[in-house]
């Protein structure tokens, strides 16, 4: 599905949120907080990444009292989708192939990785 405008870029702490909301589905702010692994982290600071991930529009809310679960609005798979496309847009005027002969050139990428990748390709249905 295609949006009507682009989603909005993610700072590095809003992208480590998001991407623990998106393994947790639906969350607390301290399930957040023990995912991420640091007890000292203040729920506060987490608590604002969320909501301001909340205003960017990639998570929802329901509110039980003053408790908040959150949720993904945005799937990981669209904003996946949102990152390729910007960076193929940025770096390789809007060229897929001029990203693969990149990644070919700069040895990130095998000959095997290639093969499997054409194989994929050849797997896709035609669009009619």
């Amino acid at each position: 599905m295609k949006r009507s405008k682009p989603l909005p870029t993610l700072t590095k702490a809003e992208e480590e949120v998001m991407h623990i909301i998106w393994q947790l589905g639906r969350c607390l702010v301290r399930d957040v907080i023990d995912q991420l692994g640091d007890p000292d982290m203040p729920h506060s600071t987490i608590s604002s990444v969320v909501r301001i991930l909340e205003k960017k529009g990639f998570v929802g809310h329901k509110a039980y009292g003053k408790t908040h679960e959150y949720f993904p609005v945005i799937m990981k798979e669209e904003y996946a989708q949102h990152g390729v496309t910007s960076l193929v847009e940025r770096y390789f005027g809007g060229s897929p192939k001029k990203l693969v002969s990149f990644l070919v050139q700069s040895e990130d990428m095998n000959l095997k990785e290639l093969n499997d990748l054409l194989k994929t390709i050849e797997n896709v249905p035609k669009k009619k």
